[in-house]
């Protein structure tokens, strides 16, 4: 079951810049042929557009596991979790990042929340992802593994 689900979109700041594309593929296509110039500069557009949407990463909460993008871990290696925003989220992103840490950062969506791993195979020390609401999705996590630990009590 999912307990917290978070698409990455991108910013509409993004699509608005993107659509530069427009003139600059009809400053390119215009004079060769005016409807093929319209024609490239649309489906250029439509084609970014598709890009930043279906490329958009998704975070998921399950009862026993973390989903960023990709990459999967489950909840019984996760440790401790840190929220940042603001300044704190950009050194957590820069001078303070290790570079053996999972990241999973969007340029567009500033905070992050930092997620130890526990997992003594995997070299990977924490995961870093860009998220924006890492309070909630703290929460979540923090949820779950109750419950995956009262379950794990019980029987």
């Amino acid at each position: 079951m999912t307990i917290y689900r978070e698409r990455l979109w991108a910013s509409p700041l993004v699509f608005i810049s993107t659509a530069l594309i427009i003139p600059a593929s009809l400053l390119v296509f215009l004079p060769i042929n005016p409807t093929a110039g319209v024609f490239v500069a649309i489906l250029l557009y439509l084609a970014i557009v598709a890009a930043l949407i279906l490329g958009s990463p998704v975070l998921r909460v399950t009862d026993d596991a973390l989903t960023a993008g990709r990459a999967t871990i489950p909840l019984v290696f996760v440790g401790e979790l840190t929220a940042y925003r603001g300044e704190a989220a950009t050194l957590a992103r820069g001078r303070k990042l290790d570079a053996r840490a999972w990241l999973l950062i969007r340029g567009w969506v500033s905070p992050v929340a930092k997620i130890d791993v526990l997992d003594p195979e995997d070299p990977t020390p924490y995961w870093l992802v860009s998220t924006r609401k890492p309070e909630a999705l703290i929460e979540a996590i923090s949820s779950a593994r109750a419950r995956v630990e009262g379950s794990a009590d019980q029987s």
